[in-house]
């Protein structure tokens, strides 16, 4: 099962260091924020991701490029330009990477990678959100209803938007201001079904098409989700999930 990832989004802000760059590409541990969703995914036996890209895409395409040699020890023999590979180190994935345009909202991005999609299911991630989301589980839920998308569900983290959600599992309608203990939040993780690109039509918001298009008919589903997700928005969050990684008690980080 293909896994999409949306990473075209503008330049992160959260901290002077990193500013400027794709916002997935902001480093936990040394590592982007997109390796740790990867990771997670890989976790699962999910190793063939398809990443949408926008903003600076070619940093994004250039890191996977050169990831092999990154990871690994090397020797560069500068007279001869020759490079010794010493204890090499990579994943068993397959990336593609694709150029989703640089102002494109987040449905049009996945209708761009249709062709790319070569099976009757697949995953879409949002490329700044940790979580510790049981992917098979999420997989096993959606197959069992039949519907054409299943998007997770999680508590919102100090968001004012919220999803009223009944006991199907269909949205009713999006709260504002909601309590926290009591509302349940989009975490920009979904299952769908190749059926879903005949209503990925138009510039906007894979949420806003899936809403439109699909909860009245009762082909939008949620999976419930009490774990950790977090959007990584901010440079306090984002130091907080650097001193969980830093301890080795990263939630969203399944051990292989």
């Amino acid at each position: 099962m293909k896994v999409v990832i949306l990473a075209g989004g503008q330049r992160s802000t959260i901290s002077n260091e990193q500013e400027g760059i794709p916002k997935p590409m902001v480093e936990i541990g040394g590592k982007p924020i997109l390796w740790h969703i990867m990771k997670s995914f890989s976790a699962y036996g999910l190793t063939d991701f398809i990443i949408c890209g926008g903003y600076k895409v070619n940093m994004i395409k250039e890191y996977f490029m050169d990831y092999y040699i990154y990871q690994s020890d090397i020797t560069v023999d500068l007279q001869t330009n020759k490079i010794e590979i010493h204890k090499n180190r990579t994943e068993d994935w397959r990336v593609t990477v694709v150029d989703t345009g640089l102002y494109s909202a987040t449905g049009q991005r996945v209708a761009r990678i249709q062709e790319y999609i070569d099976g009757e299911e697949f995953i879409v991630a949002h490329g700044d959100c940790l979580f510790n989301i049981d992917i098979k589980k999420m997989i096993a839920y959606h197959r069992e209803r039949g519907r054409i998308a299943t998007m997770a569900a999680a508590r919102p983290t100090g968001r004012n938007e919220a999803l009223d959600i009944d006991a199907d599992g269909r949205i009713q309608r999006i709260q504002q201001n909601a309590a926290a203990n009591e509302a349940w939040a989009n975490t920009g993780l979904y299952v769908l079904d190749r059926k879903v690109f005949g209503v990925l039509q138009g510039n906007y918001t894979l949420e806003e098409l899936l809403t439109d298009h699909l909860s009245e008919k009762g082909e939008l589903i949620t999976y419930k989700h009490d774990g950790f997700w977090t959007p990584v928005e901010t440079y306090r969050n984002m130091a907080d999930m650097e001193n969980l990684w830093n301890a080795g008690i990263a939630p969203w980080a399944k051990k292989q």
